[in-house]
């Protein structure tokens, strides 16, 4: 309580030093967690000085993952869903770089960047936003934005110039010992607006950049991730509900958890469509329902690994329903779980598929029996007796199986539930010259399977002349 206190002190006339804000981290922290009488304590303890300087306070209020990290990294992703606090991180990151102990001290960045789509972008949100520039900023050290020269002036002399993203020539010639970048990954011009800026940072030991952004599958933010010099920190929308009404997250919820396009834009994931790809993520939300109708077959389908040793892979199991009524052209498919498990063995796997068809009134299990041959379908038998199996053997390759499927996808002929990321994960990651992911495409595979079961054999044998006995 000491330490916190004399901090909240000192810092309304001087910024406090690397180890003294890891004391208000930890003191933040305490004071949070150890109940009311505690937080009335300090705040009485505080006088009208100490009570003013607080709200500037950053460290004391920020969220883990707003915070950068230590070490020498050259740029620090922010990456998290919409409404998660990157903008407030990246203005407070501002102010660190630029702010002294003293209001007309020099800071460790004198001359930043800051970098949006447009300027009326960076103007709106990044300096006059509710969580830019100017808000964040305690009155004896809050920037003047001058607008004929875009660009903001600190009292110790430090400046922010304003650059859009439609301009990557704009950033031709100056140069800086730090940059703010906003949502990187919705530029129309990413990777020339990126280079040039990498160019423009030239002064200083070692000038670095924030970038804050909403994860999109751009290349230029993927390969910023893949340097030994970047560091990341990610949150989802969840990570700051306190700051955020409690309608958008009911509505944002309710109308995207366990959608791919949720776990982009509400839980912050890098989701990446390979370029090629037999599926892309807008493909699939297209696809999205709410339910089903009524169905006419559900089926399960699995994959199975090929040994039960920890470092097999995944077991897909995917249960899938359709509706075969009239002519083949009006029947549809519904993907409506994804109920695969990881590395397991036979034992498990095939009590997994049967609880699955359980679960969801499947009659027929669809295994594919290439690794195991017969014993696939006695391993089933060995949990239940009764179980209708049908083995299905893979004469073709993984993508060669998969292009019927898609094309079905490109007909608007299926569907899917929420709740199938990591299935459409690896859909999004198969290519007609196989699959672009890490390890197998275990749960495609077993997809797959389900819909040449509900759709492709039966509309081949439905459409097949039938000859008649003379």
């Amino acid at each position: 309580m000491k330490n916190v206190t004399s901090t909240a002190k000192a810092s309304s006339t001087t910024m406090p030093s690397i180890s003294t804000q890891q004391g208000i981290r930890s003191g933040a922290a305490w004071i949070a967690s150890d109940g009311s009488e505690t937080q009335q304590a300090f705040l009485d303890s505080l006088d009208q000085g100490e009570l003013l300087a607080l709200p500037y306070l950053f460290e004391f209020w920020a969220h883990p993952h707003q915070l950068p990290p230590e070490g020498d990294w050259r740029a620090w992703v922010v990456m998290g869903g919409r409404g998660a606090g990157k903008s407030r991180a990246g203005a407070e990151w501002v102010r660190a770089q630029v702010e002294g102990a003293m209001p007309m001290d020099q800071g460790r960045c004198q001359r930043m960047a800051l970098v949006g789509e447009t300027v009326d972008q960076v103007r709106e949100v990044m300096i006059f936003g509710e969580s830019g520039i100017l808000a964040c900023s305690p009155p004896d050290r809050r920037p003047v934005w001058q607008a004929t020269r875009k660009r903001l002036l600190w009292p110790n002399g430090a400046t922010a110039q304003v650059f859009s993203a439609h301009d990557p020539e704009g950033l031709r010639g100056p140069q800086f010992d730090g940059a703010w970048v906003d949502e990187l990954a919705k530029w129309k011009k990413p990777r020339e607006t990126w280079d040039m800026l990498q160019f423009a940072l030239r002064l200083g030991e070692l000038p670095q950049v924030c970038i804050t952004t909403t994860p999109r599958n751009v290349n230029v933010l993927k390969e910023l991730l893949e340097l030994d010099t970047t560091v990341v920190t990610t949150a989802p929308t969840e990570a700051n509900c306190a700051n955020l009404a409690s309608s958008f997250l009911d509505e944002v919820r309710a109308r995207y958890a366990g959608t791919r396009l949720g776990r982009q834009e509400l839980d912050g994931i890098l989701l990446e469509d390979t370029e090629g790809a037999l599926w892309s993520m807008p493909m699939l939300e297209a696809a999205r329902v709410e339910a089903p109708p009524e169905l006419d077959r559900i089926i399960v389908a699995v994959d199975p690994p090929v040994t039960g040793k920890a470092s097999s892979d995944e077991c897909g199991i995917v249960v899938a329903g359709a509706v075969t009524r009239g002519p083949v052209q009006d029947w549809r498919a519904y993907v409506l779980a994804d109920e695969s498990i990881g590395a397991a063995s036979p034992t498990a796997w095939a009590s997994a598929a049967i609880r699955a068809m359980e679960k969801f009134g499947a009659e027929r299990l669809v295994a594919e029996v290439n690794q195991g041959g017969d014993m696939v379908a006695q391993v089933i038998r060995q949990i239940d007796p009764l179980v209708p199996v049908k083995s299905v053997h893979a004469s073709r390759g993984k993508a060669a199986r998969a292009e019927p499927v898609a094309a079905l996808y490109e007909q608007g002929r299926v569907f899917h539930l929420r709740g199938l990321g990591d299935l459409e994960d690896q859909m999004c990651a198969m290519t007609p010259q196989g699959f672009q992911g890490k390890g197998s495409p275990d749960r495609v595979d077993a997809l797959v399977w389900a819909l040449n079961e509900l759709m492709i054999e039966p509309a081949a044998k439905w459409r097949k002349p039938q000859v008649r006995a003379v």
